[in-house]
């Protein structure tokens, strides 16, 4: 069974800003997690920071400060990087070789 860990939306806010992100993008993060009912597996909260333009290495600061420990960051960052080439895995592309 996984860890759950509690963030207060304000500290969240907070952690965020400092590491960059803008406003709207918070907002559109918050209304996302409002949605899914204040709830979000953490390989694809992840990807939704890597799509806000965070570093893996902001990424890993975020969730040291929710208190994840750096296994499981590491095993989280893994996914979603396997995810990622699933995703590209089977998609069909044009190649062309010339001599």
């Amino acid at each position: 069974m996984a860890d759950t860990f509690v963030v207060n939306r304000i500290a969240f806010r907070r952690m965020l800003a400092a590491l960059g992100v803008s406003d709207r993008n918070m907002d559109a993060l918050e209304a996302q997690l409002n949605k899914e009912h204040r709830h979000v597996n953490s390989v694809a909260l992840a990807g939704t920071l890597q799509r806000l333009g965070l570093s893996q290495d902001r990424i890993k600061n975020v969730f040291r400060r929710i208190g994840i420990d750096d296994v499981t960051i590491t095993s989280i960052l893994n996914t979603l990087d396997e995810e990622k080439i699933l995703e590209t895995f089977g998609k069909v592309v044009e190649l062309d070789l010339n001599e």
